[in-house]
């Protein structure tokens, strides 16, 4: 198939595929063209997807595993087929250079319903344990299973800058689970998400079983949020967002899944290999132009190696070449929004006003079209500034220097997240021992690289509850206690 300009994009309502409302354009953040007319769901038809979901939910519940399994596998197999034609409107919708949306944005999403495809055990036996006999039962020996049961209507609500990799780490495990799913994309680049969705119709799953709603009104949104017939909700994006979420859903006690910002800390030891620091740490300008909650955006370098890793990381973003993302040498590509520019480039502004110097970066690239931001790094940053305290989601890095690795320690657990820091240093040991001090959901040692199995989520504002591996089946069940005598 070939994804036009005029594709017609609909709701997935109780296997129906559904005109909207209305409509919004989605804009290429490169070009400023339009992608493509998104749906814009009503507050009505959102509450109404949610609806089809419940009434799915207990037979999908009562296929066995393995059937669920198969269909996934078959999502993955269809997303392959089209993976040419989402690989082109990812690209256009996100801004995302190719090297990403060939490599990320797509193959990922595929992987990961692959991954759930495969069937586990949701019964886990516990050792037979001898009770005595007790004034509510008598004595004997107590056998104990814990069954991972379903939570029930799951609401998937995912960021702007994975779209559909991110909706995937969230649909595949949840319906593996026994959950149906209400799919809410971000605003800014839904279209693949709706492309992603006909893939299930492909598949061949029972209707009301995978719905999906796309608007850009905070009435539809919440119609979902606040649902009686959603159970829970899983989100990734903005903290601010993230703590309305939890407000409203706390008064109807649904589960919850949040993966928040981040403001990773880079701690880097004067023992440390200077280009592995680097080759890691510029990842901020050269990875899909900082839009990562993930990134090492606050550089903490020891004092004795604080000047060659500034003075390098500064040549180094001269030589990053920021433009129109459809080129092979192109490193950053636009960030999703013009509003999102000026939101980044106020954060340089205010930084430069509270002290730090613009060694990097600090003005608008000279392109007459696209939301493109410079490589920006801000040195000799304290960690009470604004760039240093809030996430700003571009490619701006803040560096500061340390004596101790006490102090160090300290800066970095001073701050409201704790999604995913690093720490830099040849002693392993003391690399461990740092790490485990730090008040972060996720550590990297010397290296930027994820381990898939690894339980995946942040402490304080970054967000609530685990996800990734084989912890998402965990993160879409509720576990059930079976006892017997």
């Amino acid at each position: 198939m070939t994804i036009a300009a005029d594709h017609d994009y609909r709701l997935l309502i109780g296997g129906e595929w559904t005109p909207a409302a209305g409509g919004y354009d989605v804009v290429n953040p490169a070009t400023e063209q339009v992608v493509g007319v998104a749906p814009n769901a009503s507050a009505e038809q959102a509450a109404d997807a949610c609806a089809a979901a419940r009434a799915a939910q207990k037979a999908w519940a009562a296929t066995p595993m393995a059937e669920r399994c198969a269909l996934l596998a078959r999502v993955a197999d269809a997303i392959d087929a089209r993976s040419d034609d989402l690989v082109s409107l990812t690209q256009a919708e996100t801004g995302a250079t190719m090297r990403v949306a060939k490599s990320m944005q797509v193959p990922q999403a595929a992987a990961r319903f692959r991954y759930y495809a495969q069937p586990t055990d949701v019964h886990v036996a516990l050792p037979p344990a001898v009770m005595p006999a007790t004034a509510l039962a008598p004595g004997g020996i107590v056998g104990a299973v814990e069954h991972r049961a379903p939570v029930g209507v799951v609401a998937c609500l995912a960021a702007y800058n994975f779209p559909i990799t991110n909706m995937a780490g969230k649909i595949a495990p949840a319906l593996a689970m026994g959950n149906t799913v209400v799919v809410k994309p971000p605003v800014q680049d839904p279209l693949g998400t709706v492309v992603l969705c006909e893939a299930f119709e492909e598949a061949g799953f029972p209707p009301g079983v995978v719905n999906l709603v796309v608007a850009d009104t905070v009435e539809a949104a919440e119609a979902i949020t606040t649902s009686p017939d959603v159970d829970m909700i899983s989100f990734t994006g903005s903290t601010a967002v993230g703590c309305r979420i939890a407000e409203v859903a706390g008064a109807q006690m649904k589960r919850l899944l949040l993966e928040l910002g981040g403001k990773g800390a880079a701690i880097v030891f004067d023992d440390a290999d200077v280009k592995t620091v680097l080759s890691n740490v510029s990842s901020t300008w050269t990875f899909h132009s900082g839009q990562i909650c993930t990134s090492p955006t606050r550089l903490m370098v020891q004092r004795g190696l604080y000047d060659e890793v500034v003075s390098k990381l500064t040549g180094m973003a001269g030589h990053l070449k920021v433009g129109d993302p459809l080129e092979r040498d192109t490193v950053l590509g636009p960030v999703i929004t013009d509003a999102h520019r000026e939101r980044v480039e106020g954060y340089v502004t205010s930084a430069v006003g509270e002290g730090a110097t613009a060694v990097a970066g600090g003005e608008r690239p000279d392109l007459d079209t696209g939301f493109y931001v410079a490589p920006t790094l801000l040195a000799d940053a304290t960690n009470d500034m604004r760039a240093a305290r809030e996430e700003i989601f571009g490619p701006v890095i803040v560096a500061m220097p340390f004596d101790e690795a006490d102090e160090a320690v300290a800066l970095s657990n001073d701050s409201p997240y704790g999604l995913y820091s690093y720490v830099f240093s040849g002693d392993a040991g003391r690399a461990m021992a740092v790490a485990e001090q730090l008040e972060s959901g996720n550590v990297g040692i010397n290296t930027l690289q994820r381990n898939h199995e690894a339980a995946f989520g942040g402490f304080k504002y970054s967000g609530v509850g685990r996800d990734g591996g084989q912890w998402g089946l965990h993160a879409y069940s509720e576990m059930q206690s079976i006892v017997w005598s």
